[in-house]
């Protein structure tokens, strides 16, 4: 894998995609009325119902981009990295959701609110039909903001909701980036751009990313 440095036009364009996009993503009502103990528990069940549906739908979407990308490094350990992440999450969302009061029984009852679920059709839109350097600065620029959210939900359950640290997990698996994840992002992005992919089609698709992820939070309010 080449070097990524400053100067690369891929860094280039995921900084200037992430400062466009953090004004408003730096504050999220839902997120700080989870922080503080004022969500009331219902908005907790609609996280569970809707993640059970966006994380079986994603993990499809990052093994058709496997497929579709992964002749190569490092779109294949990119691709199929994420769709096993993908996988151990579904089993931690799990925990949380019996803990909020949600069986599997209840899980899959859940009635899904189509502006919450809008994020994981933009995905797999981009699984089939989006450039390389358009799925990797979408998922770049919204995997940072996404893993902020989850790190201070993860904080908030045990503190104000009583959950135990396992019940939390799902939360505190995504506060994380997944190793590597950044470089080889990266890569494929650079790699899009060489070869004449449009940046302004990825910086878009990056811009509707977060777009969906806002929505996904109003609609669990």
């Amino acid at each position: 894998m080449d070097p990524i440095t400053a100067t690369d036009p891929a860094v280039e364009l995921y900084r200037r995609t992430v400062a466009e996009l953090t004004p408003a993503a730096a504050r999220n009502p839902v997120v700080e009325l989870i922080g503080s103990g004022a969500a009331p528990i219902d908005v907790l069940r609609r996280i569970a119902g809707e993640e059970y549906r966006i994380v079986r739908s994603d993990r499809r979407a990052f093994a058709a981009l496997a497929a579709r990308f992964g002749g190569r490094e490092p779109a294949a350990g990119l691709f199929l990295g994420l769709a096993a992440g993908e996988g151990q999450a579904l089993g931690l969302l799990e925990g949380f959701a019996g803990a909020v009061g949600m069986d599997g029984a209840a899980l899959r009852a859940y009635e899904p609110r189509p502006a919450a679920q809008s994020y994981p059709h933009h995905l797999a839109w981009l699984a089939q039909f989006g450039t390389r350097s358009a799925v990797a600065l979408a998922l770049l620029a919204n995997f940072g903001f996404w893993g902020g959210y989850c790190a201070r939900v993860a904080a908030a359950l045990p503190r104000h909701y009583g959950l135990t640290e396992a019940e939390a997990a799902f939360f505190a698996f995504f506060a994380e980036l997944p190793p590597g994840f950044e470089r080889a992002a990266l890569s494929v992005l650079r790699e899009g751009l060489d070869a004449g992919e449009d940046p302004v089609e990825a910086r878009r698709a990056a811009v509707l990313m977060q777009a969906y992820e806002s929505a996904f939070w109003a609609a669990v309010a």
